[in-house]
Order: C-alpha cells, then sequence, then structure tokens
C-alpha cells in the first residue's frame, strides 16, 4: 500500500466515512509494527499534541469499534465480519491517539481539526409555512387540509402520482451547504438536487398544461415522458424544455454563466420570449454568459458534469477559486483565499466521497498549499 492511500485510509477511517473494504485494508496494513509507528506519528502530527497520546482507553475504543462493526451489519453480509474482530486487536494496540479525537471536546484536541456548519434541509409550503427535513425519518407529506400527497423516505420525497384539476400549489426544497437531497415529483420526475439549491415546484402538475419548474443552484434530471405535457425547468434566465430525458441544470446564483449538460435524450435552450434558442443532443454542453442573449455549445464528457450525484467531485481544467466555490458548497465551510495567484491556478482532480481532509492533504502535498483551519473557516496562505 502507497503512503498516500494508508494516508487517505486512516483519515476515512477517523473520521467515520470508511467503508468496510477500507476498513479490512487498514487494519490488514497496521498488522506490521513499522506501519503502527506510521499511524501513531500521522495521528500526533495531524490532530492531535504529543500529550494527547498518553490518555489512551482502549476498552472506549474497543466500544466504539464494535458500535462501527455493528452499525455495517445493517448492510454488508454477516460472513464478512470475522475479519473486523480478528483485527480488533490489532486496531486497539496501534490506535495511539484514536480516542481523543473521537472525544474532541477535550482541550488537548488541536485547533486545525475541521468542525462543518450543520444546516437543515427546508420544506416550504404553497401557505408560507415551512418545516425542517430529518433525513432519518420516513412519515407521510400532508397538504394544508392534512391531506397526504406524498412520503418522506429519508434522504427523498416521493410526491403521489396525480394531476390537480385547480390551481397549481407549490412546493419549494431548499439545501444547504454540506447536502443533498432527492425529490420524486407527481409526474414521476425524479431530480436529484445538488448542496445549495433551492427547487420550486407545483405539488400536482395541472391536466393539460405543460409542467414547470423553478431552479436555484444545481440539480440532476431524470424527467419522466409525457408528449403531451412538456417539462420545463425556468433556470434564473435560461429556460430548458423537454418531453422526456436526462440533463444536469448549473445555475448557481455566483456562476458566471447557466451550464446544461445533457446526458440522454433532447432539449432546447432558450432566454426569455424565445429571443435565443439551441437544441442539444446527448453528451453536449449549452452554456449562457450571464447577460448575454447567446448560446455557447461544446461537446463533453458528460460524466465530469454529473459525478456529484453519486458524491464525487471532479475538476477538469479548473481554476482554484472554482474548486474551493465547489469545495464550500460540498462541505458546507468556509475558503479565505489570500494566495491571490493561487486562485487563478488551473487544476484537475477527482476525489469519490472522500472527507474534506483528504481533499485538503491533497492539494498540499500536491501543489505545496499550505493553509490553516479554524472550526470551519480554511484560509489559504
Amino acid at each position: 500500500m502507497t503512503a498516500k492511500k494508508s494516508e487517505r485510509l486512516i483519515v476515512k477511517f477517523i473520521t467515520n466515512q470508511a467503508t468496510t473494504e477500507e476498513i479490512e485494508q487498514l487494519t490488514a496494513w497496521l498488522k506490521e509494527d513499522e506501519n503502527k509507528i506510521v499511524f501513531k506519528d500521522f495521528i500526533k502530527i495531524n490532530y492531535a499534541i504529543e500529550a494527547s497520546l498518553n490518555t489512551f482507553d482502549s476498552s472506549e475504543v474497543r466500544k466504539q469499534l464494535s458500535e462501527r462493526i455493528q452499525q455495517e451489519k445493517n448492510v454488508f453480509y454477516k460472513r464478512r465480519f470475522s475479519s473486523f474482530y480478528k483485527y480488533a486487536a490489532v486496531l486497539i494496540v496501534a490506535l495511539g491517539g484514536f480516542y481523543f479525537y473521537k472525544n474532541s471536546g477535550s482541550e488537548q484536541v488541536k485547533q486545525n481539526v475541521i468542525v462543518p456548519r450543520v444546516d437543515e434541509i427546508v420544506l416550504q409550503f404553497g401557505n408560507g409555512t415551512s418545516e425542517n427535513i430529518d433525513i432519518s425519518e420516513e412519515k407521510n407529506v400532508t397538504d394544508k387540509d392534512g391531506n397526504i400527497i406524498g412520503k418522506q423516505e429519508k434522504n427523498r420525497l416521493v410526491y403521489n402520482r396525480a394531476f390537480a384539476e385547480g390551481e397549481l400549489v407549490y412546493n419549494t426544497l431548499k439545501i444547504p451547504y454540506g447536502k443533498k437531497f432527492e425529490v420524486q415529483l407527481s409526474d414521476g420526475t425524479i431530480v436529484h438536487l445538488n448542496s445549495g439549491t433551492s427547487l420550486k415546484y407545483p405539488v400536482q402538475f395541472v391536466k393539460n398544461k405543460s409542467r414547470q419548474v423553478y431552479l436555484t443552484g444545481e440539480a440532476y434530471f431524470e424527467v419522466s415522458k409525457d408528449k403531451s405535457h412538456p417539462f420545463t425547468v425556468n433556470a434564473e434566465e435560461v429556460n430548458v424544455e423537454v418531453l422526456g430525458t436526462k440533463f444536469n441544470v448549473d445555475a448557481y446564483l455566483n456562476n458566471s454563466s447557466t451550464d446544461v449538460v445533457l446526458v440522454e435524450g433532447k432539449v432546447s435552450l432558450s432566454k426569455d420570449q424565445k429571443t435565443s434558442q439551441v437544441y442539444l443532443t446527448p453528451g453536449f454542453k449549452g452554456s449562457n454568459v450571464n447577460g448575454e442573449s447567446s448560446f455557447l455549445t461544446e461537446q463533453v464528457n458528460t460524466e465530469y458534469y454529473t459525478a456529484w450525484v453519486k458524491g464525487s467531485l471532479v475538476f477538469k481544467n479548473a481554476s482554484f477559486s472554482d474548486i474551493i466555490k465547489k469545495l464550500e458548497r460540498q462541505y458546507n465551510v468556509t475558503f479565505i483565499n489570500r494566495n491571490k495567484a493561487l486562485g487563478k491556478e488551473i487544476f484537475n482532480a477527482r476525489f469519490d466521497n472522500e472527507p474534506i481532509e483528504v481533499v485538503l492533504k491533497y492539494f498540499s502535498d500536491s501543489y505545496k498549499i499550505d493553509y490553516d483551519i479554524d472550526k470551519d473557516q480554511i484560509t489559504i496562505k
């Protein structure tokens, strides 16, 4: 195992983001005495002062490991767990500084541990009231009269399949930085909402009229086909019209342009009053620079633009300034970049469900980027 891979596994383990396979790789690696020393040194350098290593409680770590293993049983087959218990003793001996990290309220924890903000997903109803969504819950969603109009299935809302006879009633989902969410609209259309996104949509679409939703932020749409009810996404100054297709819309307020990437089907992009209109075919991106009337189109690798749906971050010829904007949304942290020249530098990188510590370490090791951390604020020097 390479040094960088072992560091990534260590960080993912102590931040509770390691998979079963990754924990097994780490415990197998820790069977070597020299790797235990590397592990302990990494903990000391990155997460605590020397004195913290003298306050290790092996029984507490054993308890935490057991809880981690028990949680995984809901996902993985039981036969996989003999290896967990076989390696548990190795982990308990090697972890050295793990207990202090899990109890981060200790005065001995180093200052540069990232503590992201935690904001709530908000569902706003047509009458102006709203409620926070707890993604651990499963419950019915009701209208103002108490009628069941859908259900919450943890991190997604599913509305009942039906068309309205009267006027439209809108709901709005507001997704904070650091979280993602999914909604299935009443026509069967599935919308994946990225962090920092707001989607306004009808609880039920009206029969024999077009389907329209309003987006600020980024979303990936899987539109249900219905020729008699065309589907339109109103994203800032751009309208995206479809019958049934899969596409990504990036329309954050602080973007310099609105970008639409088509994965499947066909869409048309237009400005208000359709003063300018273009059609996209799969594998193409259409962009409208803010304030301009025309569209630019180019062929792209769609995975770069849709990887976020599965939790990945892909940067292709991206400036560091654009990268830290996405990192702020992904992890709900704040960047202060004091290195103005660095902001213009171009980078290529991919991160698959990595904790923010791994991302920062990658830039630090690969590009000699220096930074300080104060809770949820990261200052680039």
